[in-house]
């Protein structure tokens, strides 16, 4: 389906669900979009032994009763293939991530059900896969030398190999482009039409986009795209909303925070610089809100971590995975999500006195 029989689809089925002041029988739709990050990497072993651990669990506690997690009967995950009651695990395989403690945050603030659409994929940067498509293509000159390299790797497959794979075209390059916006678009329309299927409790009520959450940045620290997330940043948002008929949508970003308590630098400073402008473009006041993430990190993770191979049995009951992967803690992506959470209320506030 091209992007244009996937937008007017859309907006046929947001239109029934429109518009954004909720009557009776409606559920609030939150996007979760962005790569690795908001797929979610918190490890099981990890957020199983935190919730129970005297020195820990009462980051948790309200998630759970007596000891087991609660299982969400009025906020609901879809998230690829996985779709059910907001409870751990709703990351990448049996991970978890800020969706936990972000539609813990929108459950307790609404009266209505909440439903939260992940659509995100690792290693997928703004400047590629998640590119919109007011922001048009790169120029000729990173085409045509990205279709060069591309052909140099499909020929030196096929030697190696003994294959006769067609080399690629320019076609096949533009292609990607914007790909997983598409797939973002597709994911949404899927949830809509299959709701009541997924989620029986929400049949015949309709489906409200309420806000939308962005949770990226890594991949575009590389080949100087860095440089072009704030003009990304800002197509992205504005074509969310096009595509969702919201000129003034609710829209967190999660400003990267992988440097932890260090000051950033390089790419991702320019990246993080980027995402806290969008508050300040004169069209997002008030209705755009930048949550800065490394001032919430999880201090013992960031203390432990570059000893994590020596300590490994301690490290498994302190973190779970990387720096860029916020340490796969779970006490970090619990305050993350609040933390969003908090920013998405303010928005809608924001909203509802400008109505």
């Amino acid at each position: 389906m091209t992007r244009l029989a996937l937008a007017l689809t859309l907006a046929c089925l947001l239109s029934l669900a429109l518009p954004l002041h909720a009557a009776d029988g409606t559920v609030k739709v939150f996007i979760l979009a962005g790569q690795s990050n908001m797929e979610g990497k918190v490890q099981k072993i990890l957020i199983e032994h935190q919730a129970v651990d005297e020195k820990t669990k009462h980051h948790f506690a309200h998630l759970r009763k007596g000891n087991e997690w609660i299982v969400r009967d009025d906020v609901f995950v879809k998230f690829l293939n996985k779709h059910g009651g907001l409870k751990p695990g709703f990351g990448s395989g049996d991970r978890t991530g800020v969706e936990l403690e972000f539609g813990t945050v929108m459950g307790n603030h609404f009266d209505e059900p909440v439903i939260l659409i992940k659509t995100a994929w690792g290693g997928h940067s703004l400047y590629k896969l998640f590119r919109s498509p007011s922001a048009g293509m790169p120029s000729d000159e990173f085409l045509n030398k990205e279709l060069e390299n591309a052909k140099k790797r499909t020929e030196n497959n096929n030697k190696r190999r003994n294959r006769n794979d067609p080399l690629p075209t320019m076609a096949d390059i533009k292609e990607v482009y914007g790909r997983s916006y598409r797939n973002m678009l597709a994911e949404v329309k899927e949830t809509f039409e299959k709701h009541g299927e997924l989620f029986p409790s929400t049949r015949g009520k309709k489906l409200e986009i309420a806000g939308f959450v962005w949770f990226q940045g890594w991949n575009d620290q590389y080949n100087g795209a860095e440089t072009e997330y704030k003009s990304n940043m800002k197509h992205f948002i504005n074509d969310v909303r096009k595509d969702f008929k919201s000129p003034k949508l609710p829209f967190v970003i999660g400003v990267m925070g992988q440097n932890m308590s260090k000051p950033a630098k390089g790419p991702m400073l320019v990246i993080k610089n980027a995402q806290l402008a969008m508050e300040n473009v004169p069209e997002f006041k008030g209705n755009v809100k930048a949550v800065k993430t490394d001032v919430l990190v999880d201090k013992a993770a960031e203390k432990l971590y570059p000893e994590w191979r020596k300590r490994f049995e301690e490290w498994q009951k302190t973190g779970s995975d990387h720096p860029y992967h916020y340490l796969g803690s779970a006490i970090w992506h619990v305050r993350i999500g609040h933390a969003m959470g908090d920013a998405m209320i303010e928005l809608l506030k924001n909203q509802k006195r400008a109505n």
